[in-house]
């Protein structure tokens, strides 16, 4: 069971949960009524693809034995919400429960299919060897009507004790119908039966069934390509490496990982330098680079040499086991859509009953013979059944969760679908959205007689331990050069915000820090430019030796991105409380105009600037200061490397470095909604259309069992059309992977190279 806690108290006020022995989406139905019917519960809401449960309503109405025991009352059973592995195993044992029972439905309604086709081509010689066929026709329906379709009677037997009849309902009724039909027949000596109808609705029905699962297997299948962590990892213990389950890895354990394997928990590299697979968490086929201290997240593969890692989130706390635990409560909410096919799908089976029994009644007073009026009746049934209404939505939003998910897309909440698919504006944040969040070395500017690489090769050792962000750019940016940080240090003493001092230990002082600082000591340092982002001045025994030049420098493809969505009508706005140069700056590299570039605005203001957007509006922000904006947003959607606040005020997270991911979920949420209406119109103009068809002309019962199934089987059609095509490249999307991969190899160095020093 997963909680989430009522905001303001340390209660839960929603529960989470998965109902095994789910049949179809009336089951779903049946269990939401149960519960909902139960004191102090406020609503349930039961996904049926994925089988997960989410009841919100007074704590102790959510008590496990409490809703474990209503939902018994039906026949099912309640579990903890199921790993990826589970859902396969789960969806692997459905997929022969409905195999098996294909199979029987097959081999027998084959026979009763041709004894009927006999029949009804006036084949035989004589009325008598017709009625032996029939008979014939009869027998072999039994194992069909008793075995195959055994899962319907019970299905429909439950959704009646739940008083939400639906689909298995109105199959029980025609197929038991059409045996009854059949039998009445029979027994008038009559040989024109519709034993046929029994197996054909049932055997096709189980075909809609395994079609379906196959279907949610490949849906779920997202979550399984999630990281499946090792049952067991080396340890250093007792002074050697040792092998230990997962489960017994505490924080702050040492850890090694062997080339070609994956990460399997979260936490900071001990080694130097580490080459990683980063494709099972982003979806990126290029191998990021990482250097000592760098956090590490599960799922990633090592590529180079052996790596050392310190533990920092245990196995169920990892970022990839907080996803899981996200797409499970994504999975089990409703959206608007969803919504109205429940309520769609909960009158249409009592509307078909009803209108079978006027049908009935108002053929059989016209005049039309019994047989007859009944077999109408019977299409009436038949053709009604809402399966096609029941599957339209879930299925589309598991394809459109999977796909989502595949193209380094969480979203946590269904409705950002139908919300993110309408918006039209979007607004950014700069550092850490636009931008890698930490400073570049932009230019090196050494004093006369001074060489580049020693002024960098100087400044990286006088920054060395220091935690600073400028610091740590100049030793990556050394890092990368391959420039060796030789000397040791001695003293080292740093100033807040001013500067550092370092004595080495052949003697010589080193100063880093700010010019005015540097001014303070009494070291001269030429003018420089007041516009440029920071600076950093380095001198020597009190002789400047030149100054770093550091900046921001955009992710690669955030331009090309940017333009895309002002071309697709989205009004866009760059929103940062940082300095006015920097965010212009920032602004005209990426194609920006300055009118729409917004420095120096407070959480408070950001979040009004958001709210007089044209709504609804995006926002895609990373840190804590961005939580209000996110939250003021329509949709809010956290990049790569957000903080947590971000990360829970957002309904869209991102699993790929940069915004590109944000184009991607506007497109899958506009394809996925557009799914989803198609789906609902299909099967709502189906409905209408064939009942009308059935009650108001003699429709046989084989052609309504075909048309029903023909609409299930389209609607899931379609949804897997939106699982399994490929989405268009989106401008060079293929040209934005290898700018990427090109940045990322060369540690940033092609954006930010030195100019000539």
């Amino acid at each position: 069971m997963c909680v989430k806690p009522r905001a303001g108290e340390a209660t839960p006020a929603e529960v989470l949960h998965s109902v095994q022995g789910l049949w179809c989406t009336s089951c779903a139905l049946a269990v939401e009524a149960q519960l909902v019917r139960l004191p102090g519960v406020h609503s349930a809401s039961l996904h049926y693809p994925s089988a997960t449960l989410l009841v919100s309503g007074e704590p102790k109405a959510l008590e496990e034995g409490r809703l474990a025991a209503a939902v018994a009352r039906l026949g099912y059973r309640l579990a903890p919400p199921e790993a990826a592995r589970d859902a396969a195993v789960r969806l692997e044992a459905e997929s022969r429960y409905l195999s098996l029972r294909l199979l029987v439905a097959a081999v027998f309604g084959m026979w009763t299919m041709l004894a009927s086709l006999l029949i009804y081509a006036g084949a035989l010689p004589d009325a008598g060897l017709e009625g032996v066929m029939a008979w014939a026709s009869g027998a072999f329906a039994v194992p069909v009507v008793t075995y195959a379709g055994w899962p319907f009677y019970r299905a429909a037997w439950r959704t009646l004790r739940a008083r939400r009849p639906g689909m298995d309902a109105l199959v029980s009724l025609g197929a038991l119908g059409a045996v009854g039909v059949s039998l009445w027949l029979l027994g008038r000596g009559s040989s024109e039966v519709y034993f046929d109808t029994a197996v054909m609705l049932i055997g096709l029905l189980l075909v809609g069934r395994l079609v379906e699962t196959l279907c949610r297997h490949r849906g779920l299948r997202a979550l399984q390509a999630l990281h499946m962590p090792p049952d067991e990892v080396s340890r250093w213990s007792q002074g050697r490496w040792q092998s230990c389950a997962l489960e017994e890895v505490h924080r702050g354990d040492r850890l090694r990982v062997a080339t070609g394997e994956s990460i399997p928990l979260d936490g900071t590299l001990e080694t130097a330098e580490a080459r990683l697979d980063t494709a099972p968490l982003t979806g990126e086929s290029a191998p990021r680079r990482c250097l000592s201290g760098e956090g590490l997240a599960a799922g990633c593969r090592n590529l180079g040499p052996a790596l050392e890692m310190s533990v920092t989130a245990v196995a169920g706390e990892c970022r990839l086991d907080r996803l899981r635990e996200q797409m499970w409560w994504q999975q089990a909410r409703k959206g608007e859509l969803a919504r109205l096919a429940d309520r769609f799908a909960a009158w249409l089976s009592p509307l078909a009953v009803v209108l079978a029994v006027l049908t009935l009644a108002a053929t059989w007073l016209a005049g039309v013979p019994a047989e007859e009026a009944m077999v109408r009746a019977l299409s009436v049934l038949v053709v009604a059944c809402p399966c096609a209404v029941g599957l339209a939505i879930p299925l589309a939003g598991l394809a459109g969760s999977g796909r989502a998910l595949g193209r380094g897309v969480v979203f946590r909440d269904p409705a950002a679908f139908e919300t993110l698919a309408r918006v039209r504006s979007a607004a950014f944040d700069k550092t850490g959205t636009l931008t890698a969040g930490e400073p570049v070395v932009t230019q090196l500017r050494p004093a006369p007689g001074v060489e580049g690489q020693r002024l960098l090769a100087l400044a990286a050792l006088a920054a060395r331990g220091s935690d600073h962000p400028l610091g740590r750019a100049l030793r990556r940016e050394a890092h990368d050069r391959g420039v060796s940080e030789s000397g040791e240090v001695d003293q080292r003493q740093e100033i807040a915000g001013r500067g550092r001092r370092v004595r080495l230990a052949d003697g010589r002082e080193l100063c880093l820090g700010s010019r005015a600082w540097l001014a303070q000591r009494g070291i001269a340092v030429p003018e420089g430019d007041a516009g440029v982002d920071s600076e950093v001045a380095l001198a020597c025994d009190g002789r400047w030796l030149g100054s770093v030049l550091l900046g921001e420098a955009a992710l690669p493809g955030t331009a090309e991105t940017l333009a895309r969505l002002r071309q697709g009508g989205l009004t866009l706005a760059l929103i940062s409380g940082d300095r006015p140069p920097a965010v212009r700056r920032l602004g005209r590299a990426v194609g920006l105009r300055e009118a729409e570039c917004f420095p120096g605005r407070s959480p408070e203001a950001k979040a009004a600037l958001i709210a007089a957007l044209p709504q609804p509006s995006l926002y895609v922000g990373d840190g804590l200061n961005d939580a209000l904006g996110l939250a003021t947003a329509s949709v809010g959607v956290a990049p790569l490397g957000a903080s947590s606040a971000a990360r829970e005020g957002g309904a869209v997270v991102l699993l790929r470095p940069g915004i590109g991911g944000v184009e991607e979920a506007w497109d899958l949420a506009r394809r996925t909604r557009r799914v989803m209406r198609q789906n609902l119109v299909l099967s709502a103009l189906y409905n209408a259309l064939a009942l009308g068809l059935a009650v108001s002309m003699a429709i046989p019962p084989l052609v309504a069992v075909l048309a029903m199934v023909a609409s299930s089987l389209s609607v899931m059609g379609n949804a897997a059309r939106l699982a399994w095509s490929q989405p268009p490249v989106t401008g060079g999307g293929e040209v934005h992977g290898q700018q990427a991969h090109r940045w990322r190899l060369a540690g940033g160095a092609e954006s930010r190279r030195p100019k000539s020093s």
